[in-house]
């Protein structure tokens, strides 16, 4: 039988709000990979899995994969507009920087084709909006004249071709590969890396 501890000690106090923290940022970890190994239609359960917490804690902090997958989207999204934002960035930088995101994730791979293609209603809203300021982004540093700016929908589709192209077992792979498109479609592309490195 477990003895009550004795009076003069004290309970630790309830870390509620910084355990629901460590939780969140588990969960979206978890998701970052769950989603970059498998894509946005992964089952909700592995990534609760991941995390190690129970499906509840992830629909008390998510309450469906949209509110997941933005959260983990949303941050790739604004590395691509930090860079856009950046004074000297050019546009093969920045292509650069969205290449090196397509080669680490189909998660971010399926937002980049969510441009209403198939009908535009099979297409989440959470991904069109995040795909939309992907675009806008780009546009900011597309110059007149450059090959991506001929016609009004060269740009995300040209994006949409390189993302078909990134697939393969190792990173290496997906960059070769990411490579040899821009190659083909004409399009000169910088350093392929996170902004900031």
């Amino acid at each position: 039988m477990t003895q009550p501890p004795p009076p003069d000690e004290r309970r630790p106090a309830n870390d509620g709000p910084r355990v629901a923290a460590r939780n969140r940022a588990a969960l979206v970890a978890a998701a970052r990979e769950i989603y970059a190994e498998h894509g946005l239609d992964a089952p909700m359960s592995a990534i609760a899995r991941r995390a190690g917490v129970g499906q509840g804690v992830l629909y008390r902090h998510f309450p469906d994969r949209a509110a997941v997958a933005t959260a983990v989207l949303d941050e790739n999204v604004r590395q691509i507009e930090q860079a856009a934002a950046a004074p000297d960035m050019d546009i093969a930088q920045l292509l650069g920087v969205l290449t090196w995101h397509q080669t680490e994730s189909a998660a971010f791979i399926s937002l980049l084709h969510a441009d209403g293609a198939a009908g535009g209603s099979a297409v989440p809203e959470y991904a069109a909006g995040l795909a939309a300021r992907v675009e806008r982004a780009l546009r900011a540093r597309l110059p007149d004249g450059h090959r991506l700016a001929t016609a009004k929908d060269d740009l995300m589709i040209a994006v949409a071709m390189v993302s078909g192209a990134v697939i393969g077992p190792t990173r290496e792979l997906r960059e070769r590969r990411a490579m040899a498109a821009w190659r083909l479609l004409g399009v000169e592309v910088g350093p392929m890396r996170p902004f900031g490195e």
